[in-house]
């Protein structure tokens, strides 16, 4: 698909970008390359009026992702207000139990942007869920990672984290809009008024 034929989308959802998979000892292969592409949707869906949402994993006790730890803490600065919200989740899918939804339709949310991490798990999970709900679902292939899929004897080599992001994108279907740079993806802002939204953030 070629970036003039892209239409227009009118939020946009950053995946688990958070200090434990990004940073630090044991970020996914990629966090460099995704990182500078989340950032550049980031600015462009700001400046556009888009909507934006920050999903911020919640993992169990004694997990990289530990509420309230350094790893759990999200990456990219976020600048609260009516048109950009962080949400807090305890599943792959950023929809079960939280706002997420709300959130998109009382902004009058029809099409998205997905980025962010893990491509197999959160990203995919939380695609699809859009999909389910009847939007339309842009997900830049430069935009997401994962880690590598260790060996398991009498199963399979090591698969490369490229290969299994891959993978996550052609399990999606044809529904979702894969899309090889995030650069080609233009925002809009909403229809529905940004006071129409829920408060920020959900707290477990």
């Amino acid at each position: 698909m070629s970036a003039a034929a892209i239409r227009p989308v009118q939020a946009l959802l950053l995946v688990d970008l958070q200090c434990a998979f990004v940073t630090g000892e044991d970020p996914v292969p990629d966090a460099a390359r995704v990182l500078d592409r989340a950032r550049d949707l980031l600015t462009r869906a700001r400046a556009a009026g888009a909507l934006v949402v920050h999903l911020q994993n919640d993992g169990e006790p004694g997990t990289v992702d530990e509420p309230h730890t350094p790893g759990w803490e999200l990456h990219l600065p976020v600048a609260p207000g009516p048109r950009e919200h962080v949400v807090r989740k305890t599943e792959d899918d950023g929809f079960a139990g939280t706002p997420l939804d709300a959130l998109l339709t009382g902004a009058g949310v029809t099409e998205l942007a997905v980025c962010g991490v893990l491509s197999e798990m959160c990203v995919a999970a939380t695609a699809r869920a859009a999909l389910e709900r009847d939007h339309r679902v842009v997900l830049p292939h430069d935009a997401h990672a994962t880690y590598d899929i260790p060996a398991a004897p009498d199963i399979s080599d090591t698969v490369p984290a490229a290969m299994s992001s891959r993978a996550a994108e052609w399990a999606l279907g044809d529904e979702v809009e894969i899309v090889p740079h995030a650069a080609a993806v233009p925002f809009t802002a909403p229809t529905g008024a940004p006071d129409a939204a829920p408060s920020a953030a959900t707290v477990r």
